[in-house]
């Protein structure tokens, strides 16, 4: 039983690592009071620091997996280790629980735990990016190295395919016969998903504006406030 214990905290641990706010606070930048600490990094720090930023989420969603099935634990455990890294990244211990999305290290975790779930799930969540990124990519009427920057307005496409994504998950580990373990992580990351755009830092957009209704919805659909 502590062996699990230590599995599921190391692994929310692992999440909290604020990868992205240390390699920012090197290059001389304070990302924390940015919304999305991703595209803050690659477009005021690096391209390089940007890779290496979302390699860093990617680690910290596989290793829990990894470990788990080294260590031989049971299936309901590991599943839950891998949600509990997931957690960890949107509500860091290490920031005062302000993190991040949670979509970069959720797919790394999901790739890992039980990749099938993709082949459906992982098509809106494609689509999403394509549709601003290729967009943005094929813009002659600016330089490639500014195109590779995505500067502009933020994609709406991509949020929307990442909760479309998401949500379709548990039906689709469902529909490839996972075990119930994985169907019921991949619900429970499903509701994180959610959780965290409704409520991460839900008081500044209230200060901007009292259509609460209209918030809440762009929060959802968008991952933020307002379009």
């Amino acid at each position: 039983m502590w062996a699990d214990v230590a599995l599921i905290a190391g692994s929310y641990l692992l999440g909290s690592l604020p990868q992205l706010y240390f390699i920012g606070r090197i290059r001389g930048f304070d990302l924390r009071q940015e919304r999305d600490m991703h595209i803050a990094l690659w477009q005021k720090v690096g391209r390089a620091e940007g890779i290496i930023g979302i390699l860093g989420d990617f680690a910290k969603g596989v290793t829990p997996i990894v470990v788990g099935r080294g260590l031989g634990f049971e299936l309901s455990v590991i599943a839950t280790a891998g949600v509990a890294a997931v957690a960890g990244q949107m509500w860091p211990i290490f920031l005062r629980f302000e993190g991040e999305k949670g979509n970069s290290i959720g797919l790394a975790m999901v790739a890992t735990l039980a990749p099938k779930a993709l082949i459906l799930a992982g098509v809106p969540i494609l689509l999403g990016a394509l549709s601003r990124t290729v967009r943005h990519l094929l813009d002659s009427r600016t330089q490639l190295s500014e195109r590779l920057r995505f500067r502009g307005a933020p994609s709406l496409s991509l949020p929307l395919g990442m909760l479309m994504g998401f949500g379709l998950m548990p039906f689709s580990a469902w529909l490839f016969r996972e075990p119930p373990a994985v169907i019921l992580a991949y619900f429970v990351l499903f509701l994180l998903i959610v959780v965290r755009r409704l409520t991460a830092r839900l008081g500044d957009d209230f200060k901007v504006s009292s259509d609460k209704k209209s918030i809440l919805i762009n929060r959802l659909l968008y991952d933020r406030g307002f379009r």
